[in-house]
């Protein structure tokens, strides 16, 4: 579908790509991953044309679309949410306008949406609106640029699974490991300036990037003892008229050798943040807790204790009201009725993306962290703001400056700079890529107070809480264990229930009927082009391997070390992938 042949750019002296190459054919799912700056925003610009090559080329099949869905900002006019979603059709029938009525309400809309104004909403939700677009349309490709970022838990996971059976293909970015890893199948890294493609998940893909490395590194380091051998043979040698034409030997083949190049190290940064001070063992306690928004009542006699420890996520359906009960928690907003009272040497902090008003707009971002209260040195202050993506002089810049996103980036290292020690976390991974969401983690993990965090982020879910509250209509219940927990227990009551609900009628077993035989058409569909675009892949691959054994049989290569080493390590890839793609043929066409 898109051929990427030998791409060139850069931004002044930024070298963004140096003949890079990338295959994107019909039904692959890939991750682009790299670290901040690396140039994967500008990699979908230059698919769309909206940036230009300075080398190399992009070809497209011919008649392929593409549909492009922007971190930030997307194009509001007048129309409404359903009129938003049926853009591309000029007379949308009653199947299409069904569709996409299913489609908004899996990203959270309800009916009485549909014919709000785009204007109306926030920009998440008009986020939403685009989002829907193009999965009403269908385009060949769909780029997708953080396409998580404005969706709730319940959004999230609809979304996920309904991109399993997307029938084009999808090149997307995202923070999310855990969505990465469920929706698409391999990963495109950007590496030394170049694409990489790994046919693994995340977790593989990481394993497989550090075995490279360390082979690479075992490979440098013998090529530099042959190379310090070679001139300390010429230096002992080179006075002597019998080793004469050794010595010459010698240094025709030293000044031929391709030294190996490491590339900068990828490890992830590690951060030991600050602890705070010992509190009680009830931390914070609701009792008989009244909350309204106007006529709209969130909460009525709510009972909640949290207790010191406790890494807690909370979820539930959009509007269940766990932002409100975040904010209740936090003192951020009053309530109508009851109690709320704080344990001993309790401090609580609350962080939200869109709290406004809490950055001093003249100060640099650097001025900015160094303001908490606690007095942390200048250079492990750097390293926390460069893990939450202000790396080097960009901590001078002032604040008044900053994108919203670097604003809530702010905001959160900040509060870790200074924990309180309760922390209350409202969507934290948001604007963080991959490696600043496993710093977060890491420092959450080893955070020693009680944490209260809504999320999107199922690995960041999985990954930090000990406990789950789900909310639901203004009702609370408290599950031990992680989020992959709370799910196999919600299975496990959803089964209960479906076993008590009463026999269905004939009329309401027919439209079950229906409904699973279309599910089942869908997914044999699905099969059928997995299975032919693992077979091409299969094919492909033979042909890799043959075409790098017949290289790796010519006597001339072993002239030069770095390059069998290089052949070597793509057989290696090569044959790795040869097994997982035989196991996915097998699985497929059963």
């Amino acid at each position: 579908m898109i051929s990427v042949r030998g791409i060139n750019k850069s931004f002044g002296d930024q070298v963004l790509y140096r003949g890079a190459d990338l295959q994107l054919n019909a039904g692959d799912r890939y991750a682009l991953v790299g670290p901040n700056g690396a140039g994967k925003t500008t990699l979908f610009k230059m698919l769309l044309g909206e940036e230009e090559l300075e080398g190399g080329s992009i070809e497209w099949k011919r008649g392929a679309k593409a549909g492009y869905l922007p971190q930030e900002n997307p194009p509001i006019g007048p129309e409404t949410v359903l009129e938003t979603a049926l853009a591309h059709r000029v007379d949308p029938d009653g199947r299409e306008t069904a569709k996409a009525k299913k489609i908004l309400m899996g990203l959270g809309f309800q009916v009485k949406d549909f014919d709000r104004h785009l204007s109306e909403l926030s920009g998440g939700w008009a986020m939403r609106a685009a989002l829907g677009r193009l999965l009403v349309e269908e385009p060949d490709l769909l780029l997708l640029d953080e396409p998580t970022n404005h969706l709730d838990l319940s959004a999230l996971l609809w979304f996920q699974d309904y991109l399993r059976t997307y029938p084009g293909a999808i090149l997307m970015i995202s923070h999310d490991r855990a969505f990465i890893d469920t929706v698409c199948s391999a990963i495109v890294a950007v590496e030394e300036k170049r694409l990489k493609v790994y046919r693994t998940n995340y977790d593989g893909f990481i394993a497989e990037r550090e075995a490279a490395r360390e082979r690479l590194l075992s490979a440098w380091k013998q090529q530099q003892d042959e190379i310090e051998a070679m001139k300390e043979f010429i230096m002992r040698n080179r006075a002597r008229v019998s080793t004469a034409s050794r010595v010459q030997s010698v240094m025709k083949k030293l000044e031929k050798i391709e030294e190996i190049v490491l590339p900068p190290s990828t490890k992830a940064v590690s951060i030991s943040f600050p602890q705070p001070g010992r509190t009680g063992t009830t931390v914070l306690r609701l009792k008989n807790v009244f909350k309204s928004y106007g006529p709209t009542k969130v909460y009525e006699g709510l009972d909640f204790e949290l207790e010191r420890g406790w890494k807690m996520a909370f979820v539930g359906p959009n509007g269940s009201g766990k932002s409100t009960l975040l904010k209740v928690l936090g003192d951020i907003i009053p309530i109508d009725s009851g109690e709320r009272a704080l344990g001993h040497g309790v401090k609580v902090g609350y962080f939200s993306q869109h709290r406004e008003g809490q950055l001093d707009p003249k100060r640099t971002v650097l001025q900015e962290a160094m303001s908490v209260g606690r007095s942390n040195g200048d250079l492990f202050t750097r390293t926390v703001l460069g893990t939450f993506l202000f790396p080097g002089d960009s901590v001078h810049k002032r604040v008044e400056v900053l994108s919203g996103g670097e604003k809530s980036r702010l905001q959160l290292a900040k509060l870790l700079l200074d924990p309180p020690n309760v922390l209350l976390l409202d969507e934290p991974t948001t604007h963080l890529d991959l490696t600043s969401v496993e710093a977060l983690v890491d420092a959450l993990r080893k955070f020693e107070g009680t944490i209260c965090a809504i999320s999107h982020d199922v690995y960041f879910l999985n990954a930090v809480a000990d406990h789950v509250v789900h909310v639901v209509q203004g009702k609370i219940t408290v599950y031990p264990g992680n989020f992959e927990y709370f799910q196999h227990r919600q299975a496990q009551l959803d089964a209960q229930a479906a076993q008590n609900r009463p026999e269905p009628t004939a009329s309401e077993k027919a439209v079950i009927e229906a409904e699973n035989l279309y599910e089942a058409s869908k997914e044999a569909r699905r099969r059928a082009r997995a299975l032919e675009k693992a077979q091409a892949e299969l094919e492909r691959l033979h042909g890799e391997l043959e075409r790098l054994a017949h290289e790796m049989s010519d006597p001339k290569l072993y002239e030069d070390f770095a390059r069998v080493t290089k052949i070597g390590t793509e057989m290696e890839a090569v044959q790795t992938a040869l097994q997982v793609k035989e196991e996915e043929v097998k699985r497929l066409a059963v």
